[in-house]
């Protein structure tokens, strides 16, 4: 995943993983004199929830003498998540999950590009990419599991390879670590989370984890066995810059560009 002379940015939200992966990270790079550490935090606007996040990010960075830059998505993309949704519910359209996952996705990568690293690591553990799998099963686009990986290497500049080394360890470990190690996290849920299909997958998982240990890691490596296949077919997929916004995109426009055109939020060259 990682080389010696890597400058590597670390997707830190304050969560008990992304602060886990921070610590983690920041002491195996001590012995690598030439790797770089840099912690990205995307601060989406959510009131209430992200102020204490935020803070503890940075009491973590500055614990660890690790450069911290924070963007926003009212810097990026005009309004915050919070303005977003209310537009979204007014218009019935996508579960906040959908819109945040998307956004900050391209946030990071952004600001990954623009901070000069090569390396873009995110705290996604057991849980999280198996809750993944199964959402691109259920939503019918079984193709995106070609993706799901946890080395995504890139030849073109404005993607930055991105690694996920929790991409094994179940959620509970990670958990385990931070109380052991005595790193603080927010323990506060996001307020929008009891909204998303990703929750239910989660239930559902967690049951079946105690009912049949080990059931999460099975399913992980079903999808790994299959994966090899699915990018056969997916094979030949040429990028191009989005339109609107410039960054990457499999068609005319980006999934966010969309998102927030549907939303009114931006204008395609079409509308001005």
């Amino acid at each position: 995943m990682l080389r010696p002379n890597d400058r590597i940015a670390v997707a830190v939200s304050g969560g008990k993983d992304s602060v886990s992966l921070l610590h983690i990270l920041h002491r195996i790079e001590k012995r690598f004199p030439r790797a770089q550490l840099i912690a990205i935090s995307v601060d989406e606007g959510i009131r209430g929830y992200r102020e204490e996040a935020l803070k503890i990010a940075h009491e973590n960075c500055r614990r660890l003498g690790v450069e911290h830059v924070t963007v926003s998505f009212d810097e990026l993309y005009g309004e915050s998540l919070d303005s977003i949704i209310r537009r979204s519910r007014s218009h019935g359209k996508l579960t906040p999950c959908a819109y945040c996952g998307v956004l900050r996705r391209k946030a990071l990568n952004t600001t990954a590009r623009e901070t000069g690293s090569n390396k873009l690591a995110t705290a996604h553990n057991l849980d999280d990419e198996v809750q993944t799998m199964l959402l691109n099963v259920v939503h019918g686009d079984p193709w995106r599991l070609a993706r799901v990986e946890p080395v995504l290497t890139s030849e073109h500049l404005k993607l930055v390879s991105r690694v996920k080394p929790l991409f094994s360890v179940p959620e509970v470990e990670t958990a385990l670590y931070a109380y052991l190690m005595e790193i603080r996290f927010q323990t506060v849920p996001c307020p929008y989370v009891s909204e998303s299909l990703r929750n239910d997958i989660r239930t559902v998982l967690n049951g079946l984890e105690v009912k049949h240990p080990g059931m999460k890691l099975t399913v992980l490596r079903s999808f790994e066995r299959i994966r090899s296949a699915l990018k056969e077919k997916i094979e030949g997929v040429q990028l191009r810059e989005c339109e609107v916004c410039g960054e990457l995109t499999v068609g005319s426009l980006c999934r966010s560009c969309l998102s927030l055109m549907d939303l009114g939020v931006v204008k395609s060259k079409q509308q001005g």
